[in-house]
């Protein structure tokens, strides 16, 4: 019996609402998933991979015995190969997203590996991460200090 296996990456900075829904989506369609977190030099995360790939794994719930987390810094396509994965899963929340993720499905399958799409549900389409890490820096940034004087 073949096993199927999907990755489902991005740098997850952090794990939002509409990813985490992602995630449980996958993991009725595939066998296993394995959330990858790409370590990225272009960007600039507010935590290190290992860090960020501990809060992925404790916003999954214990029963999601199908899912692993993992990190990577190299591209996904040569992750998928060596470990066997033939599908990439990708959200989309916007027709504008459309575009970017149509040449990275282009690349991919000239690689030999599938990319398919999931919509994000509309009542998590504006949650994405920039978002995220913008409301959560506004948040620390209202917070009082307790400096001794």
């Amino acid at each position: 019996m073949r096993v199927s296996l999907a990755v489902y990456p991005g740098t997850f900075d952090p794990f939002t609402p509409g990813h985490r829904d992602l995630v449980a989506r996958a993991r009725v369609m595939f066998d296993r998933i394995i959330v990858l977190l790409a370590v990225n030099a272009d960007k600039q995360p507010t935590a290190g991979a290992t860090a960020r790939a501990m809060r992925v794994r404790d916003a999954m719930p214990a029963a999601w015995d199908n899912v692993e987390v993992d990190t990577w810094a190299g591209l996904t396509t040569a992750y998928c190969l060596r470990r066997s994965a033939t599908v990439i899963v990708r959200g989309v929340r916007t027709a504008a997203d459309l575009g970017y993720e149509y040449q990275l499905a282009a690349m991919n399958e000239q690689l030999g590996i599938q990319t398919i799409w999931l919509p994000t549900r509309p009542h998590l389409a504006a949650i994405s991460s920039t978002a995220a890490r913008a409301h959560r820096s506004a948040q620390s940034a209202r917070r009082p200090h307790n400096a001794e004087y």
